[in-house]
């Protein structure tokens, strides 16, 4: 295995990994790996809590770096096939802001970058580069609901008011927020084993209303936009948005043309691996540009990676769910 798993900063469990796989999604806040392990009688005690980190050389370069560092063991599953086995799952530490549960008063004329930060400050969880968002969001009552839930939420509105998407990402800084598509190195997808594409009027919108604030309970909501598109080519399909966060016609005019889209095209690509491709990032594949949806690395000598793809526009239109 030419990837270096270390457990509690102090044992090299490298030489017993039988499987070793890095995955993540858009949809998701924690990287994470699984890893299957061939148990022996010297094997120090693994379980739930521990710190783990993986190693390797990134695509490209010719030094060793960290490329899960640190991760926390999550499950760990026995089995005895006539040779015993140990099956870990381990995730990023930003795992406890998707498992973690809050109520939280956020007041007006705040950036999603500052409250990333009150919320990373809240759980213990270091912060590294945290780029400003710029985008002024509304004031906010954030009922029981999960860390993740929250920062998604605050991504998903700086994207309503014309803002860049973002994602958190965990690194050996701390939490850092990068955007989604932004990366500086833009891979070519070669060495292809398989290319499935998947085109669909699932999910397309044709139409959009956007519905400002209801100002008393007798009186019906302004409608601030209509929007249209392709109708005459794919029909009427017709999306209704309620947000009392957007206020004026611009506001309404940005989500509704976000949202407008056709045809949902999608692509499920299985290449050479390189590893240090990552959920949000653009990659080019048949001189097309392409936003990862979701990535999962079977880490190897050679090893290969499963990557889910998707156009920008229905990225942006998707992004926050």
């Amino acid at each position: 295995m030419s990837y270096e798993v270390v457990l509690a900063n102090k044992y090299d469990l490298s030489e017993l990994v039988e499987s070793l796989s890095l995955e993540e999604s858009l949809n998701e806040i924690a990287y994470c790996v699984n890893i299957k392990l061939v148990v022996t009688p010297d094997m120090p005690f693994i379980t739930p809590g521990q710190e783990i980190r993986i190693a390797g050389i990134p695509f490209g370069r010719a030094k060793k770096e960290n490329l899960l560092n640190p991760a926390v063991v999550w499950d760990c599953h026995s089995s005895n096939t006539g040779r015993k086995h140990l099956n870990i799952t381990a995730y990023e530490k930003t795992i406890y802001l998707a498992k973690s549960e809050d109520e939280r008063l956020m007041p007006g004329n705040q950036t999603a970058t500052e409250r990333i930060k009150q919320y990373a400050m809240s759980w213990g969880i270091p912060v590294g580069n945290i780029v400003d968002t710029r985008e002024k969001l509304a004031r906010n009552i954030k009922r029981s609901q999960t860390i993740l839930s929250m920062i998604m939420e605050d991504l998903k509105e700086t994207v309503d008011k014309g803002g860049a998407m973002y994602r958190v990402r965990m690194t050996s800084r701390g939490l850092e927020l990068f955007e989604v598509g932004g990366n500086s190195v833009i891979w070519e997808l070669g060495a292809l084993e398989e290319v499935t594409q998947n085109r669909t009027l699932e999910g397309a919108i044709t139409k959009v209303k956007v519905i400002g604030p209801q100002e008393s309970e007798n009186a019906v909501a302004k409608t601030l936009a209509v929007m249209e598109k392709d109708i005459e080519k794919y029909g009427t399909l017709q999306k209704l948005i309620m947000d009392s966060k957007i206020e004026t016609v611009e506001q309404a005019r940005k989500v509704a043309a976000k949202t407008l889209l056709g045809m949902q095209e999608t692509m499920s690509v299985t290449a050479l691996d390189i590893n240090t491709v990552r959920a949000g990032d653009r990659v080019r594949l048949n001189n097309s540009e392409l936003i990862v949806t979701k990535v999962r690395h079977q880490l190897g000598n050679p090893g290969r990676m499963e990557l889910e793809l998707a156009a920008e526009s229905k990225v942006r239109r998707d992004f926050g769910g």
